[in-house]
């Protein structure tokens, strides 16, 4: 598999030409004389940045710092997708970094707000430096994700799904494209035109779909469950993607022992049917790859505690036990890679 993967990310190499922008602050200028492209952007704190393109995927290269301060820059592009950690730099020194955004309309939940249209990216952080800003179009190799609300490019803080902060550990060869939605069931996300139908016609041969879908199949009964998980897989491999099943992230719900072993934080709904387990099973019987997101983020949080859990959830903010903070989407988000980069799923070479 992980040969495989090596393949596909040379296979996808072609690359359609777009004329370069770039974007920063109007006082930092480009090295080759011009302004590295930043008349495209506004402000210095954060420095926000427009380009004006057609949907499409797009790698984005940057120069980071420059100047006689350090700096530590941080990006968020869309609808507040995290695409690059905090990234220092030392006094007089230029980082590179480059990374790819799905540009889409809408451009967070697909049955949300539009958005605005192009490519809008916002460079944050402890103390941003700009100094140049590139955008080509180009196709790459792709994680699609089909999910709910506990997954999706949530539209306002503190909500943050996992996948919004996924992009932030890829480098420019691999790209995220979020299709996961708030409240969405197996069934509704299968039915909606503007969820998986869309999805589906995005896909290309060699592209991972990564489908989490449970905390709203409250009242779904174990065969319609199954029949609408298999659907998805077999829609997905007709494409020539590569489906992979991902068991929910836990409620941070806790026995008086310390533990999650009950059904509210494992995900047993209202009928008595495990979903977890159902989509262990329905993995091994359909040969389909398995991140069991669950069984990782119960680790993760029994780890910590009751106390020193709260900070992954929005427990502090909104005494809400199954929605997560950036903090914990962002955790979450690495243990789903470190599982796909585990079973060669994603090559390292794609790994930041």
């Amino acid at each position: 598999m992980r040969q495989a993967g090596t393949a596909l990310l040379a296979a996808c190499a072609a690359v359609v030409t777009l004329t370069s922008v770039a974007a920063a602050p109007a006082p930092t200028r480009g090295r080759d004389g011009g302004d590295g492209g930043l008349g495209h952007c506004t402000g210095t704190a954060p420095v926000v940045c427009h380009l004006d393109v057609a949907p499409g995927t797009y790698r984005v290269r940057v120069r980071l710092g420059g100047g006689p301060q350090a700096g530590s820059t941080s990006v968020t592009a869309e609808a507040r997708r995290t695409m690059l950690a905090e990234t220092p730099n030392a006094a007089g020194e230029t980082v590179r970094r480059a990374f790819t955004v799905d540009v889409r309309d809408p451009e967070g939940e697909p049955t949300g707000a539009t958005g605005s249209p192009g490519l809008d990216l916002t460079f944050g952080g402890a103390a941003p430096r700009l100094v140049s800003l590139e955008a080509v179009r180009v196709r790459t190799p792709q994680i699609l994700l089909a999910g709910d609300s506990t997954v999706c490019d949530q539209a306002s803080a503190p909500y943050t799904g996992w996948g919004q902060q996924l992009p932030q550990y890829l480098t420019d060869r691999i790209s995220v494209s979020n299709y996961a939605d708030s409240g969405e069931s197996s069934q509704s996300f299968r039915d909606n035109p503007a969820l998986f139908p869309a999805l589906r016609a995005r896909i290309h041969p060699g592209d991972l779909v990564l489908v989490q879908l449970a905390h709203n199949d409250k009242q779904t009964d174990r065969d319609t469950y199954r029949a609408n998980l298999r659907a998805m897989v077999e829609d997905v491999r007709a494409e020539g993607g590569r489906p992979v099943l991902v068991t929910p992230i836990v409620r941070r719900w806790f026995n008086a022992d310390g533990t999650l072993d009950n059904g509210t934080a494992l995900l047993v709904n209202g009928l008595g049917v495990d979903l977890p387990a159902e989509i262990r099973a329905l993995s091994g019987e359909l040969g389909t790859p398995l991140v069991d997101l669950t069984a990782l983020t119960r680790a993760r949080v029994e780890e910590l505690g009751p106390e020193g859990s709260k900070a992954l959830y929005l427990y502090d903010e909104k005494r809400d036990n199954t929605h997560t903070s950036s903090r914990g989407a962002s955790e979450y988000a690495a243990l789903v890679l470190g599982e796909l980069r585990g079973q060669g799923l994603v090559p390292d070479r794609a790994v930041r």
